[in-house]
């Protein structure tokens, strides 16, 4: 993937374990190794901002874009995006183009 996670630099200067980190941020330490080995899909804004807020650090120092990789299709659909609230749900959207959209009548 062309996007490289860095959360584990971060970490070690801050000298702070995956536990820590993922309770201090609010979430599970499954979904920080998740994000942290580079297999998540999506990050939440806020997910985003809670790990610069305890890491003291800026989104640029834990992601980075490296030209030239190419994303690998391997069952990354499965994976789910890491959230910050661990109750957050979504409610189901309908699906586009499902409101009336058939044209004018006459």
């Amino acid at each position: 993937m062309p996007i490289t996670v860095d959360i584990d630099v971060m970490m070690a200067r801050r000298k702070m374990s995956v536990g820590e980190l993922a309770e201090r941020v609010g979430i599970t330490p499954a979904n920080l190794a998740v994000l942290k080995n580079g297999r998540a899909k999506a990050v939440r804004f806020t997910t985003l901002a809670a790990l610069c807020e305890v890491l003291g650090c800026q989104p640029g120092d834990l992601l980075r874009w490296e030209p030239g990789e190419e994303a690998h299709e391997d069952g990354m659909e499965d994976t789910p995006a890491v959230s910050a609230s661990a109750e957050a749900s979504q409610a189901p959207q309908a699906p586009r183009g499902s409101q009336g959209s058939q044209g004018s009548q006459g």
